[in-house]
């Protein structure tokens, strides 16, 4: 079987996260989120967070464009360190290494506009994770002992971030079903059992038992 690999996009709450990870184990294969990437934010001379910031800016796509061919010198080669560094410059890093992994191994990507960034790659397959509000708002006042004022607050502002990352760098929504191979409403099912059903899916989609 050639390599393959799976991005998977999902609203906060949604246990999306999860769900990759118990994927990730049962098709045998790693996966990849921000905490994994961590040479990304060394690259800027950041942290984690500094770089979730960076990428939750609201800018205009010309504006990104810019600011980003300002790290180039006239040899065309980059200084990332030298300028602040955008949107569209921590996408461009972000997509440069996941290729790199993804051309060595199989595996699953979380987040970081995976379902773009793999767009044209062959055995790719996207999936987006939903759930409805009441939900998402119950599991994140759960994880994190937190009111579900307080929960539905953190989930508005994470969605909010991600929704302006993809905006920023792919010029799409990210609840465009049209980016994805299957968009999932996991309400009311629990991780394994839709890890189980997305194994099969995986599984039939991509041929793997031929």
């Amino acid at each position: 079987m050639d390599k393959f690999v799976i991005t998977i996009n999902r609203e906060c709450g949604s246990g999306g996260g999860e769900i990759a990870r118990l994927l990730g184990k049962k098709l045998g294969v790693k996966v990849y989120d921000r905490s994994m990437l961590e040479s990304i934010p060394k690259q800027f001379g950041m942290s984690v967070e500094e770089i979730e910031r960076v990428k939750a800016q609201k800018v205009s796509w010309w504006d990104d464009f810019c600011r980003f061919y300002k790290q180039f010198d006239t040899t065309g080669h980059s200084h990332p360190t030298e300028t602040a560094p955008t949107p569209l410059s921590v996408y461009c890093a972000e997509a440069k290494l996941l290729h790199n992994l993804a051309s060595h191994e199989s595996c699953i990507i979380i987040g970081r506009a995976g379902f773009h960034v793999f767009r044209d790659t062959p055995n790719a397959i996207h999936i987006f994770i939903i759930a409805d509000l009441d939900s998402r708002i119950a599991r994140i006042a759960r994880k994190q002992n937190l009111s579900t004022e307080e929960a539905e607050k953190v989930i508005n502002e994470i969605d909010s971030t991600r929704d302006t990352f993809v905006k920023n760098v792919t010029d799409t929504a990210r609840h465009d079903a049209h980016n994805y191979d299957f968009v999932l409403n996991v309400t009311g099912m629990n991780p394994e059992q839709v890890t189980d059903f997305l194994a099969d899916i995986v599984t039939y989609k991509l041929d793997m038992t031929r």
